[in-house]
């Protein structure tokens, strides 16, 4: 493949990470003008607020697209209309890994435009997250925050995660960097995968289907569900699912929402039937003031932010780096986004 092509910079990017890609591949134009692009409200934020732009601005921006042979993260004025706008592109690389839902609403995943995912890039911070969901309410920090509030010096005996059974449900890059974390504790680690498919993953000590859920779920301590949401997936965990769960058990939530009935969950969280939830994703996003999850304090409700840190943008960069040398080379592309799964 000819080299000379036009990268596109969609969102805010550091100005090293940009001349990195630039150092990449001299023969490459690479077009970043973060005065045309949203501005971030925090450290890696890949949607941010959108200017108020001139038309000779917007003009400028719709220029650019059009010239674009690759767009690094996806171009944030009407990605919908992205393959008339842009009719030279071939590639995105986005900086997410659960896009599944954004290419079916937007059309993308009928283009025939390349899509690459950032799958794996969020695996260790979504891992730390789910270890940290299940150690607040194994470990009883609501009832020691409760003490320490009221300045009562009362002693009192804990759980502990070794040798608790976590199911992990997905097992891709980030459920096999949960089962890793969890199983390194002590905890024996169960994973649900997709029917029929192998799995490679040390720290799982058992693999069940679709069909073994209900019979796994009543001796499962932690359900962490860490899968991309597709149609097999939807509603994953619906009311007769959290039913079967025991009244000690932690749910984790770093898939999407849609996985897990919310309803049915708040019903559980509310009336004791379980003991916690840590939820990074939820039905509705951002999530209602008046929805109920707020004022649970069984729950720990986080804003769809756990597998953000403040190194994210320049992993973003190098496996853009990666897939450019492979794009260029006309090998195949890491994480190419597949229609028929959704992810």
């Amino acid at each position: 493949m000819a080299t000379g092509l036009t990268i596109v910079i969609g969102s805010f990017l550091e100005e090293d990470l940009v001349r990195r890609i630039e150092a990449a591949q001299p023969s490459a134009t690479v077009v970043y003008e973060p005065a045309l692009l949203p501005v971030p409200r925090y450290p890696c934020d890949h949607a941010g607020r959108r200017r108020d732009l001139a038309a000779a601005e917007l003009e400028r921006w719709e220029k650019l697209t059009a010239g674009a042979d690759v767009f690094f993260d996806f171009d944030w004025l009407d990605p919908a209309s992205l393959p008339h706008r842009a009719p030279r592109l071939r590639w995105i690389q986005a900086t997410s890994a659960g896009i599944g839902g954004f290419m079916q609403r937007t059309g993308l995943d009928r283009s025939g435009i390349a899509v690459t995912t950032a799958a794996g890039i969020h695996a260790v911070p979504l891992a730390e997250f789910a270890l940290m969901g299940a150690l607040h309410f194994v470990k009883g920090v609501p009832q020691l925050r409760d003490r320490q509030r009221a300045r009562r010096w009362e002693r009192y005996a804990t759980r502990q995660l070794a040798g608790r059974r976590v199911l992990v449900a997905g097992l891709g890059g980030v459920g096999g960097k949960v089962a890793q974390y969890f199983g390194a504790l002590g905890a024996e680690v169960w994973g649900l995968g997709r029917d029929g498919r192998r799995y490679e993953i040390p720290a799982l000590t058992r693999v069940i289907d679709r069909a073994g859920l209900d019979e796994a779920l009543p001796e499962t301590d932690v359900l962490v569900l860490a899968c991309p949401l597709t149609g097999e997936t939807a509603g994953l965990i619906g009311p007769a699912q959290i039913g079967l769960l025991k009244r000690d058990a932690v749910v984790v939530n770093v898939a999407r929402g849609p996985v897990i009935d919310q309803d049915a969950l708040t019903a559980a969280l509310s009336d004791g039937r379980i003991a916690g939830a840590c939820l990074d994703v939820f039905a509705v996003e951002p999530l209602p003031p008046d929805d109920p999850l707020w004022r649970l304090d069984n729950v720990i409700v986080s804003p769809h932010s756990a597998s953000t840190v403040v190194t994210e943008n320049a992993a973003l960069a190098d496996l853009f780096i990666d897939n450019l040398r492979r794009f260029l080379a006309g090998a195949p592309l890491r994480n190419r986004y597949d229609p028929a799964r959704g992810y």
